[in-house]
């Protein structure tokens, strides 16, 4: 493997856009994602950006951790696990294209989903007047969470494990999980740094099994590491700046548009 100076460039880039999309900027992943897939082939690039993205949960773990909601986490780990087993075994049974029509296909369905449940949530309860009975102050985690099905969890579990093996696109579903959820923007991002350490370590052994990760490819990561670093703070500083609605908009337009690419290639 051998890149040059424009390459280099191009994956200096990617790499910064990792460490954004880590703690800054969620559903910006498929922009590093494309990069490295023209850069090298889709599957290898699969492997190769996989040390980046470990490295970019670190950070993001180290600044957001205690903002981590556990109990989303647990009801998400066993199903994903299971995801990532079936994405090792479709590794050698479809190619690309197909991968990225499942996987772009899975996420715009996502999309929908979550659009058409936030239309016809239940209104909030008005709050009690200040001083009153019951009175509470009004918070992004104090709103009603709209009622999901016992698939939820498991569904979104098995497709995040299954497209993050496949072409490291499980941004955009996590992105949806957390916002139907309904998480205020710091605890999203907490708790999706944690998950995502957790899947990516959990990922490396069937990497290194198929072949796409090694010493060659990981000597590369550590050269792009720093980058991966500048982007990570440049996160860190964008995320207090963003309000909660407008974040959850980003991450739900930047979710629906990583859908949209994978389709149309």
């Amino acid at each position: 493997m051998s890149f040059d100076t424009t390459q280099w460039l191009l994956a200096i880039f990617a790499a910064t856009i990792v460490g954004l999309s880590k703690t800054g900027v969620p559903g910006i992943g498929m922009l590093f994602v494309a990069i490295f897939a023209n850069l090298m082939p889709t599957k290898q690039a699969s492997g190769f950006v996989l040390p980046l993205l470990i490295f970019g949960d670190l950070v993001a773990v180290f600044s957001y951790r205690r903002h981590t909601e556990w109990s989303h986490l647990r009801r998400l780990f066993l199903w994903t696990g299971a995801g990532v087993v079936l994405g090792a075994f479709a590794m050698h049974r479809i190619d690309n294209r197909q991968a990225s029509l499942l996987v772009g296909g899975i996420i715009l369905s996502l999309v929908a989903l979550h659009l058409w449940r936030k239309r016809h949530a239940p209104p909030a309860a008005p709050a009690a007047a200040p001083g009153g009975a019951g009175f509470q102050p009004a918070s992004p985690a104090a709103v009603p969470v709209a009622e999901h099905g016992a698939w939820f969890a498991p569904t979104i579990g098995i497709l995040t494990g299954f497209t993050t093996l496949v072409s490291n696109a499980a941004g955009p579903l996590m992105a949806i999980y957390l916002l139907a959820m309904r998480l205020p923007k710091m605890a999203f991002v907490g708790t999706a740094a944690v998950f995502f350490l957790l899947l990516n370590l959990f990922k490396v052994p069937f990497m290194i099994g198929l072949g796409l990760i090694t010493t060659e490819s990981f000597t590369f990561n550590l050269a792009l590491a720093p980058a991966v670093l500048a982007g990570a703070l440049l996160g860190r500083w964008i995320l207090p700046r963003v309000s909660q609605a407008w974040f959850e908009r980003l991450a739900l337009a930047l979710s629906a548009a990583a859908g949209v690419k994978l389709l149309i290639g």
